[in-house]
């Protein structure tokens, strides 16, 4: 019944932005912290940026100063700004959620589909 749909992918030019949204939905509840990893061809899923109930947050080297990760928690959205992209961005991008499944289920890890984030030169 979790579901986390994820919008915002598709094809810029070096220098470009694209801003990213994902929706969670469903009986999960202490939804703590939302984020977004990536994953790129030849190379292992990696956090690009989280964020806790509280804000504070944690970013990925190759992509501070650039991107701005945000949330909604009245709505369960987390938002991901991407500026200033450059080609090694291009990846699939996912949307996480770490929570509990209502009333009393056991904390887990809970992925959207992807979205892909294609960046040319």
């Amino acid at each position: 019944q979790v579901q986390l749909v994820e919008s915002g992918g598709g094809l810029v030019q070096a220098g470009g932005s694209l801003g990213l949204s994902c929706a969670v939905s469903g009986r999960i509840f202490d939804i703590n912290p939302m984020g977004w990893y990536r994953q790129a061809p030849g190379k292992q899923r990696e956090l690009v940026a989280d964020i806790s109930s509280g804000k504070s947050i944690n970013m990925a080297d190759s992509v501070q100063g650039r991107f701005t990760i945000s949330r909604d928690n009245a709505k369960n959205t987390v938002f991901l700004q991407m500026d200033s992209l450059k080609p090694e961005d291009t990846a699939v991008y996912y949307c996480n959620v770490y929570g509990r499944t209502w009333p009393s289920g056991p904390f887990g890890n809970y992925w959207g589909q992807g979205t892909q984030v294609t960046v040319s030169s």
